[in-house]
Parts: structure tokens; sequence; C-alpha cells
């Protein structure tokens, strides 16, 4: 399978007005939806497997992207990872049913706050609050009526994410600890605390060693204790991306296989 690194995504988009195949091309088979909850609105891409069988039920993929991708255009969530799951004509290439939410400008899918120290470096903290942002109380909520819809198998319910989307990862996982059989974490992190509530669900994390974003520490710390408790766990370390682990994180021709592996 061709996954369209971030530079050949922008390549495609400037390619667009000479008539060649354009990324909106690419990622026509992700239909634009919006879900409405309370007043909120989420807008959100869902792609579907090329030849869906009535009656059966598929696995499912919730991506949460990074803080780079908020907005309101529902495009640009599929900047980094939609690539995983269409070749280069965005034909669907996995038979499962996959959900990429945007989150809004000005919010995120955590209550996370960070600082920088006097050396520069960025301090994280993951405070749960009274609950969880709106936009991840309403993906929460889309999941759940998929996975009740008869459409998805709910032993087989996957989440992935990166960056501000990684450290969601972890923060779904322990607010919704039942509904995913096993997760990818890039360039994330959260309260290492916290992980006696998902000890039963595998996280492959990702990250880099020069990140100056979101400091690998923050990943690590979670994945010593999880690793304690759950053997499938994985750590991998690149020493010398930055923030930017994702593009080594998606080409690993072993991560969807490792994801699709784990059932509840």
């Amino acid at each position: 399978m061709l996954r369209l690194s971030k530079t050949l995504f922008i390549a495609l988009v400037l390619l667009d007005c000479t008539g060649s195949v354009s990324a909106q091309d690419i990622y026509s088979q992700y239909q634009r939806k919006e879900y409405f909850r309370d007043g909120d609105t989420l807008k959100y891409r869902i792609l579907y497997p090329k030849d869906m069988i009535p009656d059966k039920k598929y696995p499912l993929v919730l991506f949460l992207h990074g803080a780079g991708e908020r907005g309101l255009d529902n495009e640009r969530q599929l900047i980094h990872g939609a690539d995983l799951f269409v070749d280069e004509n965005g034909t669907p290439t996995q038979d499962v049913i996959v959900i990429f939410p945007q989150c809004p400008p000005d919010i995120m899918w955590t209550n996370r706050v960070k600082k920088q120290n006097s050396e520069g470096i960025w301090e994280f903290w993951f405070p749960l609050g009274d609950s969880a942002p709106w936009p991840s109380l309403l993906v929460n909520q889309l999941v759940q009526e998929f996975t009740v819809s008869g459409q998805v198998d709910s032993r087989r319910a996957y989440i992935i994410g990166l960056s501000m989307g990684g450290i969601g990862v972890l923060e779904f996982l322990y607010r919704w600890p039942e509904k995913y059989a096993a997760a990818i974490s890039v360039c994330g992190g959260h309260n290492p605390d916290l992980v006696q509530t998902y000890c039963h669900v595998p996280v492959w994390f990702f990250h880099g060693g020069m990140d100056d974003v979101v400091p690998s520490i923050y990943s690590r710390q979670v994945y010593d204790v999880l690793k304690k408790c759950n053997v499938d766990t994985r750590y991998t370390f690149y020493p010398y991306a930055n923030h930017n682990s994702w593009d080594a994180a998606f080409s690993e021709p072993e991560l969807l296989k490792w994801l699709f592996s784990f059932e509840k």
C-alpha cells in the first residue's frame, strides 16, 4: 500500500490546477458528515470499506488529529493518517470503518495545560476537569452510536491519535476504558497515575527524541507503567525525529497488522 507523506500531500494540492489527481480526489471516499447533539455540532469524515456486505459487522477505527488540524473546514483532519486506509487512487484498502472527527479551533480533545520552564522546555499537566471537553463528549457519543448500529463489531474498536490526539487517545482510554481493543499514541503522553484504569488495553507508543513540542518523557512515563500490566504494549523511539514522528510511525509496516490483531 502506498502511503502519502505530508510533502506528497501538499504537492498533490499544488498540482490540482494542472489536472493531476488532487488530494481532495484521493480523500473523496471519506464522506463529509456532521453530528448534532445538545446544541453542538461535530464535523467528521467517515470511510467505509470498498465492498460492504449487508449485515456484516466491521471493525471501527477512530482517529484523533493534532492541534494543527483543528478547524471548521472538515478537511484538515485528513492531512496526517488518512492515507493509512486508502491507496494512491483513494480506494479504501482496509476492511474497516474509519472516523476522522475535527476538533474546532480554540479547544482540545483534553483539558491539558502547559507552560515553558526557564530552560524553554514545555512542561505539561493533564487535569481531568469536571468532564471532557464537549468535542470529545460528542466523539464518544458518535462512536457509541456506531457501536450499537449493527454495522460495527464492538469487540474490534480501535483508536489512533497524534500530538494533541495522542494525548487524547490516552485520556479516552481512561474515560471510556471498555470501548477500545487497542490503541496507537504518537508523540502524545498523559498522567501515568491513570494507567491502572486501562491496563487491559495494549498501546503502541511512538515518539521522537528531539521532540520540542511534546517532550518524549510524557509518553515514556505512561508506557513504563502500562508495560508492567500489559505485555503487548510497545514503545518505538526515534532518537533523531522531532515532533513529526508520525511520518515514521505511519510508515511502520506492522502498524495496522498489530492494531487489528487485538479484540476484546
